[in-house]
């Protein structure tokens, strides 16, 4: 708080002046508010939490015959994505194999709503219907569970799906960092339940070489 000026009489009881202090502002009454505040907000304020990318990899290679093997990918349930560069989408079903022919046919796309979206949707509908309409449900109060128990819900209709796509998901030299976190994106947003992220084969490396830049 500042200190109150004080006036002094003047000389035969003439005019009176102010004595003249220099100005003193006394900051511990602030240093006690900032204290109360900074205190305040460290316990109020939410620390922001880490965001974590679910990734699923495949399994490593088994040296040892007594192991169980990795269960075989149908070819018929297998979509596989290619990541090109300049946010380039290539994708096409089964499995490129020289021993069986014909070569997969590559579909090209890009990230835009008609794009990659939409042939993963095209192939997951199924599931897709199921868990949108479960959603609804518990949108609109029709379903007396928490939110925890819908993801549940959710994670066993994915465990129980045997007929969507199993999705691999691959990606050339020339592919940003950007296109496959959207990529990403784009499984949880179609409820893809299986995807993987592998290597490209030698026969895709040699399709995409074959194909106009």
């Amino acid at each position: 708080m500042a200190e109150i000026i004080q006036e002094e009489k003047g000389a035969k009881g003439g005019k009176k002046r102010p004595k003249k202090h220099s100005t003193n502002i006394d900051m511990t009454p602030m240093v006690d508010l900032m204290c109360l505040l900074i205190t305040f907000f460290m316990l109020t304020t939410a620390f922001s939490k880490p965001k974590v990318m679910e990734i699923v990899l495949p399994e490593k290679n088994q040296k040892d015959s007594t192991k169980v093997k990795s269960p075989q990918v149908p070819a018929a349930r297998t979509l596989n994505i290619i990541l090109g560069k300049k946010a380039v989408v290539y994708w096409y079903i089964g499995i490129a194999d020289p021993n069986k022919p014909p070569l997969p046919v590559l579909n090209k796309t890009d990230f835009s709503k008609d794009g990659i979206r939409k042939a993963l949707l095209d192939k997951n509908k199924d599931l897709f219907k199921k868990i949108y309409e479960l959603k609804e449900k518990f949108k609109k109060g029709e379903l007396a569970i928490t939110q925890d128990s819908l993801n549940n819900s959710i994670k066993k209709l994915k465990s129980a799906d045997d007929v969507g796509p199993i999705v691999l998901i691959k990606a050339t030299e020339d592919c940003k960092y950007k296109d496959f976190v959207d990529i990403i994106d784009e499984m949880a947003i179609a409820n893809i339940a299986r995807y993987a992220v592998v290597d490209m084969n030698s026969v895709e490396k040699d399709i995409l070489s074959k194909l106009p830049q």
